[in-house]
């Protein structure tokens, strides 16, 4: 579920009359029907996305994209999370303020660590729990640049602190690639190797927290190439620059996967 359909067009010259697919509700000419389930995917793990101002606005905004592949996922519009922002995410901080959380739902917001803030890799979190076919989970993500997602998880603490864990994806430079151009998932320029949109973090953790991930994460995956592929088609040619090397200062504020939108 969305509060918010992106209706920002894609590709096309401004002031110009462009036809839009009724169902994904993008321009024709990238329509993405073909690619989308038939019908919204349902999942055990429900999906909390706060989405920046700003990102609702963005012609390769992914939210929107998601909202149609996913049953239960759940879009705010804002900068933080507050008290009253979500009925699931109230009810979660209530019952730990009261010392009184529900065993089998675990809630966590994605976000990569640092040395002030570090997170746990999804992967361990999950085994804390044991026996995961009982257990239900919460995904907070935040949608915007790495500046505006980290000034957003800033304001969210307060909030979500005492209810949700800071997990991140795991990330390999070796694996995943050192610079900025290495996925064919790649719809914006990434500030450094590593980021990824907000889709596909989801999707990523899909594969995770569902007793069917690789199933899901694969759906999702293959709607991600798909706009890559528009995106790429329309994009003229250019020499790409290397990246410039970070600094080991830069280094050591990631300690795993990023993204952004």
């Amino acid at each position: 579920m969305s509060i918010l359909i992106d209706g920002d067009s894609q590709f096309s010259p401004p002031n110009t009359r462009r036809r839009i697919c009724n169902a994904c509700e993008r321009p024709a000419t990238v329509c993405l029907c073909d690619s989308l389930p038939a019908e919204p995917l349902s999942t055990t793990t429900q999906i909390v996305i706060l989405q920046h101002p700003h990102e609702q606005r963005h012609r390769l905004a992914t939210v929107p994209v998601l909202n149609k592949c996913l049953r239960n996922c759940q879009t705010l519009i804002g900068r933080r999370l507050r008290l009253g922002d979500s009925a699931l995410l109230d009810s979660l901080h209530d019952a730990a303020s009261d010392q009184n959380p529900p065993r089998s739902i675990h809630a966590a917001f994605l976000f990569p660590g640092t040395d002030p803030t570090p997170s746990m890799e999804i992967n361990r979190w999950i085994s804390s729990f044991g026996d995961t076919n009982v257990n239900k989970f919460v995904l907070i993500v935040f949608d915007g640049t790495w500046k505006h997602a980290k000034e957003m998880v800033s304001a969210s603490l307060p909030f979500m602190s005492n209810f949700a864990t800071q997990v991140s994806l795991p990330y390999d430079v070796r694996v995943d690639g050192g610079t900025k151009f290495s996925s064919d998932l790649t719809l914006r320029k990434e500030p450094f190797g590593g980021c990824m949109s907000t889709m596909e973090a989801v999707a990523r953790c899909l594969g995770i927290l569902e007793p069917n991930g690789a199933e899901i994460e694969s759906q999702l995956i293959q709607v991600i190439k798909v706009m890559a592929g528009f995106q790429a088609s329309f994009l003229k040619p250019t020499n790409r620059k290397p990246k410039l090397k970070r600094s080991n200062d830069d280094e050591k504020r990631v300690n795993s996967r990023s993204f952004c939108t």
